[in-house]
């Protein structure tokens, strides 16, 4: 099996009405509930927090330095994503289709080098 990352931009999203991310909401979560019948969903989220403290790190002489925010030339903003465990490509464009579907916003799919190193239930095994 090979994981794949399905995320989305923040700025892909347009302004939603409180009832239309509600129906939204609704339509996602049915599909990550076949994603864990299926046992492709590796994790995801309900996506980012924009209020919360965002900090950069980079190293300088070989020490961690932070600076408050995102860089300044960061145009682009992780929306949510979820990392999921298929077979192959043909598999992580299905899913990444059905979210796209029923969000109605595009998504990306990247895979991930290597072997997968994923540790499910924290114990190693898959």
């Amino acid at each position: 099996m090979t994981e794949y990352l399905i995320t989305f931009n923040d700025e892909w999203v347009p302004e939603h009405t409180t009832e239309e991310l509600r129906e939204k909401g609704t339509a996602v979560r049915a599909v990550i509930e076949e994603m864990l019948a299926q046992d492709v969903l590796i994790f995801t989220n309900g996506g980012l927090d924009r209020s919360t403290a965002v900090c950069s790190v980079e190293a300088v002489d070989g020490k961690p330095v932070f600076t408050d925010g995102p860089y300044v030339e960061t145009k682009e903003h992780l929306g949510g994503f979820a990392v999921v465990d298929v077979p192959d490509e043909e598999t992580a464009r299905y899913w990444a289709g059905r979210l796209a579907t029923v969000l109605d916003w595009p998504q990306e799919v990247h895979r991930f080098r290597g072997p997968g190193q994923t540790r499910r239930n924290g114990s190693g095994e898959r």
